[in-house]
């Protein structure tokens, strides 16, 4: 398990984010259009994933906003916005905020929460996503993580990006 915060309290996770240099968990989530957003589906391109409790609060919304406008001039690389969120939220927030460069998936119908360790445990957002990002390669290998330790702060993006090489 792995702590991070909220408000200042300390929220457990139900694990630990992929380690750096392993191979990341195969996932199966749901992309606002009810099909499948899978690792397999995937394979051969770099994934951004940007993890966070909901797209309807503040901070989150920025980190989909930043993620969408930094993945402009990304070649191969796909930028993956993840949430408990139910897909046809995603897709209102998506066409309402012109997110074009970026997808955003649902974990409503899989265990992406608990096998990329980010399901919150305790606090008032249990049982939602831990803010955080993991970048693949284009082979699925972790070459960047980051749980923010604080869920009302935003990710470090240039660092996330910059380990894209």
């Amino acid at each position: 398990m792995a702590t991070t915060a909220f408000k200042g309290n300390p929220v457990t996770t139900s694990g630990e984010l992929p380690a750096v240099g392993t191979t990341a968990p195969a996932f199966d989530l749901v992309g606002t259009d009810l099909a499948p957003v899978t690792s397999e589906s995937l394979a051969g391109t770099r994934v951004v994933l940007n993890i966070f409790p909901s797209v309807d609060t503040g901070v989150c919304a920025q980190s989909v906003r930043t993620f969408n406008e930094k993945a402009t001039g990304l070649d191969n690389t796909a930028v993956i916005n993840v949430s408990a969120d139910l897909p046809f939220a995603l897709k209102r927030f998506s066409a309402d905020e012109g997110i074009e460069n970026a997808s955003a998936a649902s974990t409503f119908r899989s265990d992406f929460a608990s096998a990329y360790g980010v399901k919150m445990t305790d606090g008032p957002l249990a049982g939602l996503c831990a803010r955080s990002v993991v970048v693949l390669d284009a082979d699925g290998s972790v070459v960047y993580t980051q749980l923010v330790d604080e869920i009302t702060t935003e990710p470090d993006y240039d660092s996330a990006l910059a380990a894209l090489g």
